[in-house]
């Protein structure tokens, strides 16, 4: 399924500003960033569960925080861009 996260990190201590690259790189291993604090992921349930895990114990509760967005198997008419910054296709093989 694809799933959309999206966070907010308070980035005015030292602290903040470590945590929103461990955010950044955690949302990383399951996906790619499609804007600055946007990562579109497909992964199946117990990836989904993990990755919130993950990024749950990052985050401070009282100055951050996360949303998930749950686009389903069939994103492919849920997702519209327009602009600059076109993303791959996160399904189709990356030849390097």
């Amino acid at each position: 399924m694809l799933v959309l996260v999206t966070y907010d990190v308070s980035t005015e201590s030292v602290g903040g500003r470590k945590r929103l690259r461990k955010v950044a790189k955690t949302c990383q291993n399951y996906g790619q960033r499609v804007q600055n604090s946007v990562f579109e992921c497909i992964v199946d349930s117990a990836q989904f569960e993990s990755l919130k895990i993950t990024l749950e114990q990052i985050i401070d509760k009282e100055f951050d925080s996360l949303r998930y967005y749950r686009l389903g198997n069939n994103y492919q008419a849920k997702v519209e861009h327009i602009g600059v910054k076109e993303t791959l296709q996160i399904e189709d093989p990356l030849i390097f």
